[in-house]
């Protein structure tokens, strides 16, 4: 393909709408290509249009460009193509590029405010760029796996579920589908090909039960490894859910013991300051359930130092023994869930797969969110979730 050449003939100020003019006209001695379908054609007549470019001197500035109409057929035209204008835009891939540049680190609408261009229409030249130069999640295309992650994220608080999938060895984002059920995941690991998929040992995810039946669908040799981050958040809601009910039937003396120390039971002790350690100290000589459930959690956390699978499994039984023997009725259930899914806990030794880089991710993920005030188009979602897996090494203002 064939691209017009703009030769500069004017640059000039206007006052009126206070932005930098620069008129070009069309190089005569290029002959007219159609873009359709890159053969030469005869020239009807030159057009004039203007586009947005990168500011210039702190004003604002616009490209006056000449373009020839191509000449198909009596009743056809076609404008040729510009080398720095993509068909339909008004704005210089350069500008649209700088729109993206820095979207990456702002809000769509401090970048509209900045740049004085409509909020959408920065939304769309953002996801044009995006679409354009991100890497395509080509699950066909993927070899030497041997451990990744699953998750799910959502658009919004409840809305446009997706599931991620990372490469836990490398640390890259290597998918992003719509949904969060088993038959979402299984199409991905059913793409995949089929020595890459042999090769998966081990998949993270939490306890959900959707996508632990799409590893046993499609993975039957890959270990399912429950990661230590969502057991124990499922035990600190454990831990918060018996505290309500210690609150409830404690008198006024109790009550007040009880009073601002909710984040005080469920911080680990190395991140507590003096007064914390010394309130929460008082707490648990005056409570002697929110005692036992404090000292079991770090028991619990002492889980993930076995060197073992079989070594983790003994002393996961010895705890649950421990909780089944209390009369502390979320406690009993935290167990019995514990119990269940014991092999996918203790697979934890056998591989040393943490959730570190699925919680990066999900950080990421929070921020992208945050940023744009919440996003309508899950298909640009999606692309900004991809962008985010990505090092920010390439310049927004410089090509």
């Amino acid at each position: 393909m064939q691209y017009v050449s703009e030769l500069i003939h004017q640059i000039k100020h206007n006052p009126d709408l206070n932005q930098v003019v620069i008129h070009c006209s069309r190089d005569r001695c290029r002959k007219a290509i159609d873009p359709v379908t890159g053969r030469q054609g005869t020239i009807n007549q030159y057009v004039r249009r203007q586009v947005t470019d990168l500011p210039l001197f702190g004003y604002p500035c616009v490209l006056d460009i000449e373009l020839a109409q191509v000449w198909i057929s009596k009743n056809e035209r076609r404008l040729e193509q510009c080398d720095f204008v993509d068909k339909g835009f008004r704005y210089t891939k350069r500008f649209c590029q700088l729109a993206s540049g820095l979207c990456r680190h702002m809000s769509i609408q401090a970048v509209s405010r900045h740049l004085n261009v409509r909020w959408e229409t920065v939304k769309n030249m953002d996801r044009y760029v995006l679409e354009s130069t991100l890497p395509a999640l080509d699950p066909s295309q993927l070899t030497g796996l041997t451990m990744i992650g699953v998750d799910e994220v959502a658009r919004a608080k409840g809305h446009d579920y997706m599931t991620v999938i990372y490469d836990m060895v490398e640390g890259h984002l290597i998918g992003v589908e719509t949904g969060r059920t088993a038959k979402v995941f299984a199409e991905f690991l059913n793409r995949l090909p089929p020595e890459t998929a042999k090769g998966i040992e081990a998949v993270a995810m939490d306890m959900g039960p959707a996508y632990q039946k799409a590893v046993r669908d499609c993975l039957p040799n890959a270990d399912i490894v429950f990661d230590r981050f969502h057991v124990m958040k499922n035990y600190s809601k454990a831990l918060s859910n018996q505290r309500r009910i210690e609150f409830r039937k404690a008198n006024k003396p109790g009550k007040d013991l009880l009073k601002g120390t909710h984040y005080l039971v469920l911080k680990n002790a190395d991140k507590l300051t003096k007064p914390q350690t010394q309130k929460l100290q008082q707490l648990l000589d005056g409570n002697a359930n929110l005692n036992t459930l404090y000292v079991m959690k770090e028991q619990l956390q002492a889980l993930w130092n076995a060197d073992s699978v079989e070594r983790m499994n003994e002393q996961l039984n010895a705890w649950c023994l421990l909780a089944e023997q209390s009369a502390m009725v979320y406690l009993k259930k935290f167990a019995k869930s514990l119990r269940k899914h014991a092999v996918g806990i203790c697979n934890y030794a056998k591989y040393q797969l943490t959730s570190a880089r699925i919680e990066a991710g999900n950080i990421s993920i929070g921020m992208i969110r945050k940023r744009a005030r919440g996003i309508k188009d899950t298909e640009y979602f999606k692309l900004k979730i991809r962008q985010s897996s990505l090092p920010d090494d390439q310049s927004m203002f410089y090509l």
